[in-house]
């Protein structure tokens, strides 16, 4: 599967708040609302070549996120273009992910509410926000490792009823993620109430009787841009696809299981709390759908 992998710290070259500088010059205040509260939103877009995949609904994900917490964009998508084409120039790679975050920004006050009744020329608001984007380097997807699959628990998810917003509030996504290390799983399948929600960042989708199946979209998961590519790739080859919710019950009679997301791709499960998912191999429809994938990034070359 694709991982993050670490270049040098002192040759990465970021954004931050207007300007392009070494990583290990940027800094933000310790009164940051990011880095108090956790409050703001993030994206991470997968880099082929030097073409963003579906950056069209990256952007729509992020303004979604934004509107959520109702904070404005600091930047429109010609601003970010321009961001990420000067950051790529100069963190060369092959396969490469843009990460970006904003933040609230600075508050003179530890407080949960901002009041922003003071305007700077009478428009703009004197709080601006943090903008900082990096870019990440990505191993490339090895068919012989991830065709091994993967191994997962199940594992309740207690987290809040938010989770289509893409926060950097993650220490409970954290602590699943660990509890499945824990148990020596790869990764974690997230059940409330009985119904299937997705992985600890990532969704799922179930193969039963050659139909594709997910949990539908909705407060309850985060909707990955993966998500929506494999669903379309799917219906263009005449596949069908179900969004509804998934019982729990149902992941024991599943003839395939996947995990998908930017960097992991399509990652097939093949053990579920210590039993086998079908035959314990990465089934028939995994093997199709990963085909199918590739040739969608090779276009973008």
């Amino acid at each position: 599967m694709n991982s993050i992998s670490q270049q040098p710290v002192s040759q990465k070259m970021v954004y931050l708040n207007g300007e392009i500088l070494a990583i290990d010059d940027a800094h933000v205040s310790v009164m940051d609302r990011g880095f108090l509260f956790g409050d703001g939103v993030y994206e991470v877009i997968p880099v082929v070549g030097h073409k963003l995949l579906r950056q069209h609904d990256h952007f729509v994900r992020l303004q979604n996120s934004l509107n959520r917490i109702s904070l404005k964009n600091p930047l429109d998508e010609t601003q970010w273009q321009l961001i990420f084409d000067e950051l790529l120039e100069k963190n060369p790679g092959e396969e490469r992910a843009i990460y970006l975050q904003i933040s609230r920004g600075v508050y003179p006050l530890r407080d949960l509410a901002i009041i922003n009744d003071e305007l700077v020329d009478g428009s703009a608001e004197q709080y601006p926000a943090t903008v900082f984007v990096m870019i990440l380097s990505v191993k490339k997807v090895d068919l012989s490792v991830v065709s091994a699959g993967i191994k997962a628990i199940t594992i309740d998810d207690f987290r809040w009823d938010a989770c289509d917003i893409k926060s950097t509030s993650l220490v409970a996504n954290v602590m699943l993620k660990q509890q499945a290390v824990a148990a020596d799983m790869d990764d974690a399948i997230l059940i409330k109430h009985g119904y299937v929600t997705e992985g600890t960042a990532s969704n799922l989708f179930l193969v039963k009787d050659k139909v594709l199946i997910t949990p539908a979209t909705g407060h309850q998961l985060l909707s990955g841009i993966t998500r929506e590519l494999v669903i379309d790739l799917a219906k263009e080859n005449a596949i069908e696809v179900i969004e509804r919710p998934i019982a729990q019950a149902e992941l024991s009679e599943a003839d395939e299981i996947w995990l998908t997301s930017s960097t992991r791709e399509i990652a097939p499960v093949i053990q579920l709390d210590d039993k086998p998912v079908s035959n314990g191999v990465a089934g028939p429809m995994w093997q199709q759908m990963t085909q199918w994938y590739l040739q969608n990034k090779q276009a973008l070359l």
